[in-house]
């Protein structure tokens, strides 16, 4: 008996390390690749290249082969710092070098004769254009995600900023019947895929750009959807390949607490609806009547990321919170010979969700 309970308690984490192992594993990843040259444009062999997350503490070390190439796969995305030092040239270094998720990114560096000891800094980002494969779609940072406005804070709104992509899944006055609410250049959205972290959590019934675990704003450090010709490493399916990956914590503490609040106080009303509402007004001034239908949205929450163990461990989490009171206004026409009546309703509806991401 003893020996078994000891046997159990050996097994679990055993099994807790191969879980997390496996999902390291399955993160969305970012590449990078390039070749050193000298300053008369011949290649340059044997230079010692290094890829550090100064964030995380993560570095990659790599030596260039006859061809003046190297390579590195299966990064986590993020900013990295890219040196090259070689004996007989100025030692090179690449700051703010922005690793995007499932982007290909190219690199070429120009070393110049002289002692190592001297550095030569580059500021700047990596090209956009992908001249690696034959992927098509773009990429947005945690900057894009934070700095564009949104209606509500859904994530699944910034996808339409790339060509071909169509999302009206916030939209009430559209068809919830139409699996294309969600259509990336016309195909159908239950043939596309949605990936967290390089994990498949698609929604069952295809709902467009629908993951089946919650994802908020705060929690999304960046994202890209492959719009055609993806990659075999991408997903199995035919449509659109969404990939979003999550915030992390790193070696420094940071959060935030937030809260958003659309009120009725805000609203115009609609031209039809005021118009139903005054002419069926009982008060002494019909403009009494005016009023515009409920819409109220709060949104709030708290996100907190930083390190257990520095360089080794992090932490990151986020909660967020929404409370909804919203009405709609449905308007009837009054035909000719159909005998229906003009006038204006108010359907209401009320929804308390909450999100842990």
């Amino acid at each position: 008996m003893k020996s078994s309970i000891q046997i159990r308690l050996f097994l679990f984490p055993v099994c807790f390390l191969l879980s997390i192992s496996c999902a390291w594993a399955q993160t969305g990843t970012a590449s990078l690749h390039g070749k050193v040259l000298d300053s008369t444009r011949a290649v340059v062999e044997g230079a010692n290249v290094t890829l550090a997350n100064q964030a995380q503490g993560l570095s990659r070390n790599a030596t260039t082969a006859a061809t003046g190439e190297f390579e590195f796969l299966a990064l986590p995305p993020g900013t990295y710092v890219l040196t090259v030092e070689k004996t007989g040239f100025k030692k090179y270094a690449q700051m703010n070098l922005q690793l995007l998720v499932n982007v290909p990114t190219s690199v070429n560096v120009l070393l110049q004769v002289g002692a190592l000891t001297t550095q030569i800094e580059v500021s700047g980002e990596a090209p956009s254009i992908n001249t690696e494969d034959a992927t098509m779609g773009i990429a947005f940072g945690e900057n894009q995600v934070k700095e564009l406005p949104l209606e509500g804070r859904n994530v699944p709104d910034l996808l339409t900023l790339q060509p071909g992509v169509a999302y009206t899944g916030n939209r009430a006055d559209t068809s919830t019947d139409d699996t294309r609410s969600g259509a990336v250049n016309g195909a159908r959205s239950d043939q596309g895929n949605v990936s967290l972290d390089g994990i498949r959590v698609n929604d069952e019934g295809g709902h467009a750009f629908t993951s089946v675990l919650p994802v908020t704003l705060d929690s999304v450090q960046e994202f890209r959807v492959t719009t055609s010709n993806a990659n075999a490493d991408e997903g199995g399916t035919s449509g659109a390949q969404v990939a979003l990956v999550t915030k992390s914590g790193t070696n420094s503490l940071h959060g935030s607490v937030y809260e958003y609040l659309r009120n009725t106080y805000t609203s115009a009303n609609d031209y039809f609806n005021k118009l139903t509402q005054v002419k069926n007004c009982t008060l002494p001034n019909p403009n009494d009547c005016n009023t515009p239908p409920k819409l109220i949205r709060n949104i709030f929450g708290a996100s907190i990321g930083g390190p257990i163990k520095k360089d080794r461990l992090f932490l990151f989490m986020n909660y967020e919170g929404t409370r909804r009171a919203e009405e709609v206004a449905v308007t009837d026409v009054e035909l000719h010979g159909m005998g229906r009546s003009s006038g204006t309703e108010l359907r209401g509806w009320d929804s308390n969700p909450q999100h842990l991401g």
